[in-house]
């Protein structure tokens, strides 16, 4: 076992040392205590928020070349180190070590796009209705934001809300998830390393308090926020209440529709991907499989066939396709929708057992439900594990209209060979992002991310859309 790390909240510049009463566990094996955590309250918020006002006046009138080779530099550090920090990932949150490392290094690349980024703010030259009179547009940064990051993706969400805040040249609070702030305070020491200068990137660890104490304070501009629909409705309302810009995403309930003209093994593995890997932990996921008639039973064979062949074990192991899910309670969630499915009517066509491995761990076998309807809540609510289940529908039609009867509409899918289905359900599906013979989970890094419905609430994230939430425009009248 490796030695359990002591976490510290970063303010001003610094790691400070206080007491660390709560245990990161293992999800692979519950012996291990992976870090040592702080429980932080108002008066570290009050601290990190009083660093990052003071650091803003400097930081957003440094020249953009400053910001852009800080942000690069990080990159390269977090790519270097990605055999280490994606193992902490893995150890901490349960990915499997090639999922812990391909996160380490996405998030290396986002930051090195918003590098990029960082030098290509730009406004317009306009022609004013006045004679003798020019207009420009030009954007600023906001101030100080406050961001309250997942679980899921420990270090991609945390640098892809960052990257954006520091390079168009605001100051940050970051508010790592309670499950995963190691890998958070290494995000956070990386770019400190690379040169960022004291108060610019503050990160305070704690409960759901230290996340309140953000969106009450006075003195932060904007908050951006990943998680669950009713944590993420008080944060709109508390933001509101101030007049502070708010960012939302607040998950999926994704639907990947299977037409009868689908290649059968292409439709399997997209299934497979988009449903189970990565624990099924994913707000993209695809958690409903609507399925035409004329494919179903040969999808469903063949599915559970896949399914039954995937080896669940630690995170760590080479052979592990699917790792734990990152806690007790999560893994407790899948196995409780199991059990409302099949009392609804549903039927476990693969898994839904409860593993007992080698080490003491979360494990959730992948568990595929078929003879779903519609309306039964293991299709209307978000699980969050490696669940999916099976609606039979005879059209395509019937498929599309339940794809788009559910509250969420993050991500949407099809699988066919259909040209003119495609284009129709690219167009209809009820969802932010979608997909044609692709997994419903799996989203570039430089185009907006988002959803619509009550999966997302404000501007997107990611790619050349982030801009608009980070910086403000202003706009300038001068005559000659």
């Amino acid at each position: 076992m490796t030695d359990a790390l002591n976490l510290s909240h970063w303010i001003d510049g610094e790691r400070v040392d206080v007491a660390r009463p709560t245990e990161g566990l293992n999800p692979s094996d519950t012996r291990e205590v992976v870090a040592r955590h702080p429980d932080g309250d108002v008066a570290e918020v009050d601290a990190a928020v009083a660093a990052a006002k003071a650091a803003f006046p400097s930081w957003s009138e440094a020249s953009p070349e400053i910001r852009s080779d800080i942000l690069d530099r990080a990159g390269t550090l977090l790519m270097e180190r990605r055999e280490a920090i994606g193992t902490l990932l893995s150890r901490e949150e349960g990915k499997t070590l090639a999922e812990g490392i391909g996160e380490t290094v996405r998030a290396g690349r986002v930051l090195k796009y918003f590098a990029g980024e960082a030098l290509r703010a730009h406004g317009q030259n306009l022609a004013s209705v006045r004679p003798g009179v020019e207009i420009q547009t030009y954007r600023q940064a906001v101030g100080v934001f406050g961001l309250i990051t997942p679980w899921n993706f420990p270090i991609a969400i945390p640098a892809w809300k960052a990257a954006p805040a520091l390079a168009f040249g605001n100051t940050v609070v970051i508010k790592p998830a309670g499950p995963t702030p190691a890998t958070a305070e290494a995000l956070v020491a990386i770019l400190h390393e690379a040169g960022l200068p004291k108060g610019v990137l503050n990160m305070v660890i704690g409960r759901g308090r230290v996340g309140q104490a953000l969106v009450d304070h006075k003195d932060v501009d904007g908050l951006s926020f990943t998680g669950s629909q009713g944590v993420g409705a008080g944060v709109a309302a508390g933001a509101a209440a101030r007049q502070a810009r708010v960012q939302l995403e607040m998950g999926g309930k994704n639907p990947l529709i299977v037409l009868d003209d689908a290649d059968l093994d292409r439709a399997v593995q997209i299934a497979l991907d988009g449903s189970f890997f990565a624990t099924g932990q994913r707000c993209t996921a695809s958690s409903r499989l609507i399925v035409q008639d004329g494919i179903h039973d040969r999808f469903v064979a063949a599915l559970a066939e896949r399914l039954a062949a995937l080896k669940v074990g630690p995170a760590l192991d080479p052979a592990t396709q699917v790792g734990p899910a990152v806690s007790e309670a999560q893994m407790e969630t899948s196995y409780r929708y199991i059990d409302i499915a099949t009392g609804e009517g549903g039927r476990v066509a693969q898994g839904g057992e409860r593993l007992k491995l080698e080490t003491p761990g979360w494990y959730v076998q992948p568990t595929l439900l078929v003879d779903t309807a519609a309306e039964m809540r293991i299709n209307k609510e978000e699980v969050f594990g490696p669940v999916a289940s099976t609606v039979r529908v005879k059209t395509y039609e019937e498929a599309l209209e339940i794809a788009n009867g559910v509250e969420f509409g993050l991500s949407a899918g099809i699988v066919t060979s259909s040209l003119k289905h495609a284009r129709d359900f690219q167009r209809r599906a009820k969802a932010g992002m979608t997909m044609v013979n692709l997994p419903t989970a799996g989203v570039d890094y430089h185009v907006p991310f988002g959803g619509t419905k009550k999966s997302s609430y404000g501007a997107r994230e990611q790619g050349f859309a982030a801009v608009d939430f980070f910086t403000q425009t202003k706009t300038s009248y001068t005559a000659g």
